[in-house]
């Protein structure tokens, strides 16, 4: 499947679209949490197996954007979005047949296997071609499709749960749920394929860089350099640091409060939980896009140095005031959206946009690491203070000092990037011979 170029006088704007077409519908995989109770309750399932196919999943996301990701910059974005379509869409067909069979391993398989498989690829999907159409702002451009795969529990939360009222919550009512949300999301997923275009040369924008203009690093080349390592540490800090409060984040501001004269009800948790969503999509827009402006390196010290400050406040003043406690966590949970979206534009800045689709899929394997350390530091923790006696907020008190911690050491890694060594280049990528090139290349109407 060749990728389709745009033709003359084609909108880059109809790009970003196509983008969240995709990314829109994978992030369904944060409103896993829906179908956990009617699946322990219809499959006589526990809380550690109603979660397996989600867990599964976000490896097989990090797995699947690492290995793809070469193949993904290969075929092109029609290709990507085409596997991911039919992977994704797959997934939820066969977990329909696993609910009405009550064959738990299917589920499993489908939603987190071959499922995972379409995150990983759909998540990778359309970086790079948005970062070439995009030269001049690559931080907004992945933002705008990034924030679709935080915002997708939004639209599918309230969706499947309305879904699951009307079928039922019986395995059959489960299965007639994961058949909609399959068929819905192949359709909603093949817009994206249709109108994803490249652009016709390597310079989409007069006046903007062009796509190879300056020092190129190819995905092979780039893992051999000390800049990818620290990302990687930088990203996975930042993704721990956000991920212990999102994963827990009904029962801590609970516990926080559970000894005040005013305690948070389960609706006012809940609420706490739709408000994190909406931090965490507006992040991934909002500080990706200010990197543009003031650069990568410096957003980054922004999401880990005063990401760090904000836990030292809900250490030391969180159990005294609400809106202290829920302001914090709201800032932390933008970083973390915030985090995703801007490290495509970083890699570009670093590596050049040769290989940065397949650059970015193997530094996933950082989310997948943080999606584990994160929660199973915070769970860990409170489950041993709990041990020991403890209540309320001190439950979280040691688990909030390590996470500073780990932001810290994500600052000190962030420092110490430096540009690329010449070594590590594509050779004749530095000299500005292609920028001359595409410039005669450029038709005289664009």
């Amino acid at each position: 499947m060749s990728p389709p170029v745009a033709p003359p006088g084609w909108s880059r704007w109809l790009v970003p679209p196509a983008a969240l077409s995709v990314h829109l519908s994978i992030g369904q995989a944060y409103a896993w949490s829906v179908f956990k109770p009617p699946l322990e309750s219809a499959l006589d399932l526990s809380g550690t197996q109603s979660a397996l196919p989600f867990q599964l999943g976000i490896v097989m996301l990090g797995l699947s954007a690492a290995f793809g990701g070469t193949l993904v910059e290969r075929r092109g974005p029609r290709w990507a979005m085409t596997v991911a379509l039919i992977c994704f869409s797959s997934g939820f067909l066969l977990s329909a047949l696993g609910a009405a069979t009550e064959q738990y391993w299917l589920i499993v398989f489908g939603y987190g296997f071959v499922g995972g498989i379409g995150l990983g690829i759909g998540y990778i999907s359309p970086v790079s071609t948005l970062i070439k159409w995009f030269p001049d702002r690559p931080g907004m451009a992945t933002g705008i499709a990034i924030m679709g795969f935080g915002g997708g529990a939004l639209i599918a939360s309230p969706w499947s749960a309305q879904m699951l009222e009307s079928f039922g919550s019986d395995n059959v009512g489960i299965a007639y749920a994961f058949l909609v949300h399959g068929l819905a999301y192949a359709v909603f997923m093949l817009l994206g394929v249709l109108l994803v275009r490249v652009p016709r040369s390597a310079r989409p924008v007069e006046g903007a860089p062009a796509t190879l203009s300056g020092p190129q690093v190819s995905a092979r080349s780039a893992v051999r350099t000390p800049q990818f390592w620290l990302l990687w540490i930088v990203l996975t800090m930042n993704v721990t640091a956000g991920i212990g409060i999102l994963e827990k984040a009904a029962p801590m501001i609970t516990d926080f409060f559970a000894d005040t004269s005013a305690p948070v009800s389960a609706t006012a948790a809940a609420g706490f939980v739709a408000l994190l969503s909406a931090a965490n999509m507006a992040g991934r827009i909002g500080w990706s896009t200010t990197s543009d402006l003031i650069g990568r390196k410096n957003i980054y010290r922004v999401y880990l140095g005063v990401g760090a400050l904000m836990y030292a406040l809900i250490a030391l003043l969180g159990d005294s005031s609400k809106p202290l406690f829920v302001l914090c966590a709201l800032v932390i949970l933008s970083f973390y959206g915030g985090g995703f979206a801007t490290v495509p534009a970083y890699l570009k800045d670093l590596f050049g946009t040769y290989e940065v689709g397949a650059i970015h899929g193997r530094l996933l394997t950082a989310w997948s690491t943080a999606g584990v350390l994160g929660p199973l530091i915070v769970n860990w923790v409170a489950d041993r203070q709990e041990e020991a006696g403890r209540h309320g907020a001190s439950l979280y008190g040691v688990s909030l000092i390590i996470m500073i911690g780990l932001l810290v050491v994500g600052f000190v890694a962030n420092e110490l990037v430096r540009p690329v060594d010449p070594r590590h280049h594509v050779p004749g990528t530095d000299t500005p011979k292609e920028a001359a090139d595409d410039r005669r290349e450029q038709p005289e109407s664009a």
